[in-house]
């Protein structure tokens, strides 16, 4: 349940944790704030990534978070994988209840030259962080292209 301002860059190491908590795109990922327009590429210390920005939940925790009717988090989830195909859900919640959903494909074939059919961004630069992990944490045989390559098709 990443927050919906949280544009992830790259994968983060496990960092300070012992054992490393289930993160909601699969692994901790550094990134950008866009919960401020005026503010472009403001990149959160390390800290504030790790929690508010990769769990979501960010109201009344991070001040750059805006109020109003904003979600407060993205949960992703695989629902197939097929012949190279992935087909994930997601859910936007706002006060911890489903404020939107949809499926998002990434079809196989030639993954770079697929049109984009996306119109929120953070949503999938965020979906792409999930399939990139759990391509990395499904296995080698998998891991056939880098996503943040892949074009999407929403519905």
């Amino acid at each position: 349940m990443a927050c919906p301002f949280f544009m992830p860059i790259e994968r983060l190491d496990d960092g300070p944790w012992t054992h490393a908590p289930r993160m909601p795109l699969g692994d901790p990922y550094r990134g950008v704030c866009t919960a401020l327009p005026a503010e472009p590429g403001f990149e959160p210390p390390e800290a504030v990534q790790r929690d508010p920005c990769n769990c979501g939940y960010a109201r009344g925790r991070c001040d750059r978070f805006p109020g109003g009717d904003a979600a407060d988090a993205m949960r992703f989830s695989v629902t197939s994988h097929l012949d190279g195909r992935v087909r994930m859900v997601y859910v936007t919640e706002k006060n911890h209840a489903p404020a939107e959903h949809g499926v998002i494909d990434f079809p196989a074939g030639d993954f770079p030259n697929t049109e984009a059919h996306v119109t929120n961004p953070l949503l999938t630069r965020q979906a792409r962080a999930f399939l990139e992990s759990y391509l990395r944490k499904a296995g080698p045989a998998l891991q056939l292209v880098h996503v943040f390559d892949i074009g999407l098709k929403h519905e």
